[in-house]
């Protein structure tokens, strides 16, 4: 089988992709995800995440894990990643938040021209069909729905009344380059009459409106790409196992791998591409020594607060919320409304550890429920919870092969709190988050602090706690860099260095972290990387700007 392009992954990257390069009828796609469909009602619905996220059954789910972290105190972090067309955009809590206008304008200080705030937010907008029509910032017409949440509840009001209380203030738009203060989040849920609250996973937004419509699009799904195949220095296809069988399929364009910060660099490796020292004992033939691959990983470390509450009007586990939960499920079938839509991480803050810096670099996520150990151990009854994570850490990790079977989960080492700065920072939010959720406005909703946390504890105490419970909130970075360094993977029009044939699009070329999460970014570099590999990118930025 021959195809202009070949895309390996069908996440958030490459289903943005493998819609937009087929909307040319005269060029043949064939997209490639290891997962099914991602249509199901888990993913429709927004709390089927509690089902999805947890891991069990792995459900459109990975279900990742790190090696030993002696930063957590030798335990392994757990790593969900979408397994499904839409990636991680089918298991999420759906919140759209692009990050600070300064995180891209870093990556073009670093030598990534055309990825400054300026040129980016055209391709934002492109993206985006926002609730609130377009603007400035903000486009209406774009197949992502992003929307206003359809019932946030009380408690997550006093929320943000308390953070305020704590002298945050309010923010209305979190996308506009500034991200500072405490509100809403808005998120990827579809607005429209026909799908009004249901996930809009990015399969959901680019892939299934075109089911049957596009005979130059091929999807491939519980299908496996185990290898890049090479002529010389030129990818020209890709191997995959699918329903047990080995197969190959050609590129007579580009191989596009967009399988995310932990499979990307995994599959270049298994393909004979990265550091030979991670490669050559297993057996592999070197294809092209490229030091950057697997390295640079970087992700945002979480810790979490929670408090037992006696309102039972948000999710727990008890008689009243299972009764409750029936009639939220009728008004979610109704017209979208209702606890069912819910993306539990409802208010968002934004803030700075320090003000001399210039841009917030700590986030906050209040949930209504208990979380524990990302909902794999459950807590009866009800409350509310609120993670808090560091958006700039300095600490870095790697991804690496733990075998030559590409059916094996990568190595994942993100060396948490490997640099102190890192817990420094971590635990000055953890301090504030603590302030603004015994602040009064949360007074009536509080009912016992979990997890030992007392007042006044002293800075030993605070690390043991952060040591002992901190872990992902799923923003993995970096591992297939773009830059002009000796370590950079990708170029600037993410071309893999020294090859020909093959891009890397995903969060995996993300130099630095951005201050926020990373789905709506990775969206972003797809819908951009469509017009590099068209060759128009920049008079499309510059025509939409003016």
């Amino acid at each position: 089988m021959n195809f202009d392009y070949v895309i390996v992954g069908g996440g958030s990257a490459g289903a943005t992709l493998a819609a937009r390069l087929s909307e040319d009828p005269s060029t043949s796609v064939c997209l490639l995800e290891a997962g099914g469909r991602g249509d199901g009602i888990l993913v429709r619905a927004p709390a089927g995440m509690v089902a999805m996220m947890p891991g069990r059954g792995k459900i459109n789910n990975w279900v990742l894990h790190t090696v030993p972290q002696p930063g957590l105190n030798g335990r392994r972090g757990y790593q969900p990643r979408g397994r499904a067309l839409g990636g991680s955009s089918a298991i999420n809590a759906m919140l759209y938040i692009r990050g600070q206008r300064q995180d891209y304008d870093h990556w073009a200080n670093l030598g990534c021209d055309g990825w400054d705030w300026e040129s980016v937010l055209p391709y934002f907008k492109k993206s985006e069909n926002n609730e609130r029509g377009p603007g400035a910032f903000h486009g209406g017409s774009g197949p992502l729905h992003v929307s206003e949440q359809r019932s946030p509840r009380p408690i997550t009001l006093a929320f943000i009344e308390a953070a305020k209380h704590c002298g945050i203030a309010p923010r209305a738009d979190f996308n506009d380059g500034d991200n500072e203060g405490v509100g809403l989040y808005q998120v990827t849920q579809f607005h429209d009459a026909a799908r009004r609250g249901e996930r809009c996973s990015t399969a959901a937004a680019y892939l299934h409106p075109l089911r049957r419509q596009r005979p130059n699009l091929t999807i491939k799904t519980n299908t496996r790409a185990t290898r890049i195949i090479f002529e010389g220095k030129r990818a020209v296809g890709v191997a995959y196992r699918s329903a047990g069988r080995e197969q190959e399929i050609r590129a007579k364009q580009e191989v596009i791998v967009a399988a995310g910060a932990f499979g990307s660099p995994q599959l270049l490796q298994l393909s004979g591409v990265g550091r030979p020292e991670d490669i050559t004992h297993h057996g592999i033939r070197m294809v092209h020594e490229l030091p950057g691959v697997g390295q640079n990983l970087q992700d945002h470390l979480d810790f979490i607060h929670a408090f037992k509450s006696k309102d039972t009007d948000n999710f727990g586990i008890g008689l009243r919320g299972t009764m409750n939960l029936l009639g939220h499920i009728a008004q979610w079938r109704k017209d979208g409304s209702g606890m069912l839509a819910t993306p539990f991480a409802e208010g968002a803050t934004f803030f700075k550890s320090d003000p001399g810096i210039d841009r917030p670099d700590l986030q906050l996520h209040f949930v209504i429920s208990v979380v524990d150990d990302h909902a794999r151990k459950l807590h009866a009854g009800y409350g509310f919870s609120c993670h808090v994570c560091y958006l700039r850490p300095y600490s870095r990790g790697e991804v690496f092969l733990q075998s030559p079977d590409p059916l094996d989960d990568p190595g994942i080492d993100p060396r948490f709190l490997s640099d102190e700065r890192d817990l420094k920072a971590l635990m000055h939010g953890a301090k504030v988050t603590r302030e603004i959720l015994l602040a009064p406005p949360l007074k009536k909703y509080r009912h016992r602090e979990l997890f030992g946390m007392t007042d006044g504890m002293n800075d030993a105490q605070w690390e043991q706690h952060i040591r002992s419970r901190a872990d992902t909130i799923y923003h993995p970075i970096g591992t297939c860099k773009m830059g002009v360094d000796a370590m950079a993977v990708v170029d600037p029009e993410l071309k893999v260095r020294g090859l020909q044939g093959l891009r890397v699009v995903d969060a995996s070329v993300m130099p630095t972290l951005v201050s926020g999460n990373t789905n709506a970014p990775t969206i972003m570099i797809a819908e951009r990387a469509v017009d590099l590999i068209r060759g128009f990118a920049t008079r499309y930025s510059t025509a939409i700007r003016n």
